[in-house]
């Protein structure tokens, strides 16, 4: 883990000796008596880190908001996040992948300037201006929160003790990255989830930093923070989960480490470690569910109308919306109507036509030859069903009675006057899966009686409950072979006029297999039964609304795998391989290129696999007895930049096993952790050898722990209390100056490939085709090359 110090001292001269394996005793004797000889000040006076800090976040503020109001026009994704915002302020449901909170600050941002969500986003390239939107508003919260994310990469580096020319070099690789840039400027939830993924590393550090004086006022707040700032990016997109992890892991070293009897601070009690235990169980894992449980408690109270996610909710879901059209339009369906029935999912109706399957498919298996049954996208008179009772009813009263979920039916097709049937013979394209046909009535009441039986078995529905168009979504099972009515995208041949196959799933619990009726056209109009009452909204418990999101949530997001002209691979990521158009505009030949600076990109990503090598290298040393490094040294390299590398690690390799859609953005948390490890290589390489919390006892913090445990009392050296020694003090009368030309040449050409690929990040100025060319460094597909 990091230290807190910010300094580091000079290593690998003539007189650098390794650390001796003197007690942690007489280690701790000699420091104090350091301090005691020389007073030295403490980081509060750092003035140059201070002012340095301060240019940085004017510099941040700049590079976000200049030309945000370029171009007017709906850009890429602002089509669904801003669309996601004025249905948040029309109060009006809708379905979307991802967590609440990102979502809510535009909605808040919209209210905060009085926009009542009339603009819905629909096409990119939508003028912003003639349709009175506060675009430059909306754009302005991302803006912000990417700002905040450069000084926050600059305080990462700061507690952990880096010195200034690293800790500038790795806010500087952010700070002028046009990936980072280009996301903060426009309607999209990435700058919130970086920033929150950032704040939650600094928060930690703070908190790891006051692990000697455990359980104070301080030691709380920062741990509570950490759980906050983790919940709200998990409450952004499901990836903050890596955060978690990155985070988790250095819990667990840190617990593992209180475990040790032989910890320099003496070992701890069972009891004692306990209580380590559960206040972080307590901070980082109940305080972030409470709060991602709040985020969706604010969203299910704002959106309280019927919207276009009513479809991906359940009929139970849907009515407690007001103005569903389920609730406004159910009708209880009786023996003997006429109803169409449409796949919950596809939209298409059960539809059957005169035309036969073919007596041999392309791959030679071989057919009923039976009347088609398929799933046709219109509405159309063959789309028409009877619905019939198993069973004889009364003869004095046949008409009137309800059909009931779990009942036996049977479906008589109108126009052809023939039975649905399913029988144990291979559908079209799926040879496991049964066919569904129709035949005559006289062989549906004869021989074949059985096999025109089907069950009604509602969605989450009760016994003998009624079964009701719109509202009682069902699956339609065969009785005697137990195969459920299914439907799918991929369109029949030329022979079923490219109308969709329906066929027999055996998998009956798959969630496609859901259907509904849409309409009862036999009812006359000016029927009783077609007379509604207003129904108010039913209420149903937070929890279950939650789950059942939830489980749609993670089912639609897995289900985001068809293909994409800009999407990209994880292994093209840290190369830059590959980026994504955003916008053009053919007139003033004006495009959004989302792509990160090539040369900040191909330096971290080098330094990252340099990384690797010294670790490599230095356990191989030590397996032959060859120790290159001394203690504090390897402590700094093993504990803080291995956790950046760690943090870079979470946030990137876990993208390798989704098989989902994915897109250059989806680096951008992990770029961040490269950045940081980039600072800590550069400080690595020039040997600056940091001193830090465990090394040097701190006389401020020393005299803070005696004044807490009450006046005249002596402070325990055991305390482990700590300080921080300047970079200046710790290397002498040693020559920063190649730390400070490292960084400045490093920092100098990373602005220097912010500049050259500006016109694309800022959509402006347009660019001839010599200058387009001149920038399709890796064969970037950019538009106007010609």
């Amino acid at each position: 883990m990091a230290s807190s110090s910010p300094a580091v001292r000079n290593r690998g001269g003539p007189t650098a000796k390794k650390a001796s394996p003197a007690s942690p005793v007489a280690h701790n004797a000699d420091m104090n008596g350091l301090v005691t000889k020389k007073e030295l000040p403490v980081i509060g006076s750092e003035w140059d880190y201070k002012i340095a800090l301060g240019v940085i976040t004017a510099l941040a503020f700049v590079t976000r908001f200049w030309g945000i109001g370029h171009p007017n026009e709906v850009v890429f994704d602002e089509v669904h996040f801003g669309k996601f915002a004025s249905y948040y302020l029309q109060r009006t449901y809708f379905f979307d992948v991802h967590p609440p909170f990102g979502k809510l600050l535009f909605a808040l941002m919209g209210w905060l300037v009085g926009y009542d969500g009339h603009f819905l986003f629909d096409n990119i390239g939508d003028s912003y201006i003639d349709n009175k939107v506060p675009y430059v508003a909306f754009r302005a919260m991302p803006a912000l929160l990417g700002s905040l994310t450069v000084p926050t990469v600059f305080l990462i580096m700061w507690e952990s003790g880096y010195s200034l020319p690293a800790t500038l070099v790795a806010s500087a690789l952010v700070l002028f990255d046009n990936a980072h840039i280009g996301q903060t400027r426009l309607i999209l939830l990435d700058a919130t989830l970086v920033f929150a993924m950032a704040l939650s590393v600094l928060c930690y550090l703070r908190f790891y930093k006051l692990r000697h004086v455990e359980f104070g006022r301080k030691w709380w707040k920062w741990l509570l923070l950490t759980g906050v700032s983790l919940s709200c990016v998990i409450s952004t997109k499901y990836v903050g989960v890596f955060t978690f992890v990155s985070i988790g892991s250095a819990v667990a070293i840190d617990l593992w480490g209180l475990l040790d009897i032989h910890r320099r601070r003496g070992a701890l009690s069972l009891p004692d470690f306990g209580k380590h235990f559960a206040a972080r169980v307590f901070g980082l894992i109940m305080v972030p569910f409470f709060f991602y449980l709040f985020w969706f408690q604010v969203h299910f109270a704002v959106l309280s109308r019927s919207g276009p996610g009513d479809d991906f909710m359940t009929p139970e879901f849907q009515e407690t919306l007001s103005d569903n059209i389920m609730t406004l339009q159910s009708v209880n369906i009786d023996y003997f109507d006429s109803i169409t029935i449409r796949h919950k999912e596809t939209k298409v109706y059960l539809h059957s036509h005169l035309e036969r399957y073919p007596l041999r498919y392309d791959d030679g298996r071989v057919s009923s030859q039976g009347q088609q049954v398929t799933g046709y996208p219109h509405n159309d008179t063959n789309n028409q069903w009877q619905i019939l009772p198993s069973q004889e009813l009364p003869a004095d009263n046949p008409l009137g009675h309800h059909v009931k979920n779990g009942d036996i039916v049977r479906l008589r097709h109108l126009v052809t006057d023939t039975v649905l049937l399913s029988h144990d013979v291979a559908s079209p394209y799926y040879p496991t899966n049964q066919e569904f046909t129709t035949i005559s009535q006289e062989d549906a009441t004869e021989a074949r009686f059985n096999d025109t039986l089907f069950e009604i078995k509602i969605e989450q529905g009760k016994a003998r409950q009624d079964f009701k168009s719109m509202s009682g979504q069902f699956k339609l099972v065969h009785y005697p072979t137990k195969v459920a009515m299914w439907t799918h995208t991929t369109p029949l041949p030329d022979w079923a006029f490219k109308q969709a196959e329906i066929n027999g799933n055996k998998n009956v619990q798959q969630s496609s297999n859901v259907w509904y009726v849409d309409d009862i056209p036999s009812i006359p109009a000016g029927s009783e039964r077609l007379k509604r009452e207003i129904k108010k909204p039913k209420h149903v418990p937070f929890l279950k609304k939650y789950f059942e999101l939830q489980r749609a949530m993670f089912f639609h997001n897995n289900a985001l795998t068809s293909s994409h002209p800009y999407s990209s691979q994880p292994v093209q990521w840290p190369f830059l391989l590959r980026g994504v158009s955003f916008w053009t505009q053919n007139e003033t030949r004006q495009q959004i290129y989302f792509l990160g600076n090539p040369i900040s990109w191909w330096l971290t990503s080098s330094l990252l696999a340099v990384f690797a090598g010294i670790i490599g290298a230095d356990q191989l040393s030590l397996r032959r007895g060859i120790d290159a490094l001394d203690e504090r040294t390897r402590s700094r390299l093993y504990n803080s930049t291995g956790f950046f590398f760690l943090t870079w690690a979470a946030h990137y390799l876990p993208f390798y096993l989704m098989g989902r859609q994915l897109f250059l953005h989806h680096y951008l948390p992990a770029h961040l952790a490269s950045a940081l490890v980039t600072g800590a290589l550069l400080e690595f390489v020039f040997n600056l050898d940091p001193v830090g919390l465990d090394d040097v006892p701190a006389h401020a913090s020393s005299q803070e722990n005696s004044s807490k445990s009450g006046k005249g009392k002596k402070a325990d050296p055991r305390a482990g209390g700590r300080r921080s020694f300047l970079a200046k003090e710790q290397m002498g009368q040693s020559s920063m100056l190649a730390l400070w030309g490292a960084a400045g040449v490093v920092i100098s050409v990373v602005i220097w490939g912010w500049w050259f690929f500006l016109p694309l990040t800022y959509g402006k100025p347009g660019l001839n085709v010599a200058q387009v060319n001149a920038r399709k460094w890796l064969g970037y597909d950019l538009h106007f090359a010609k």
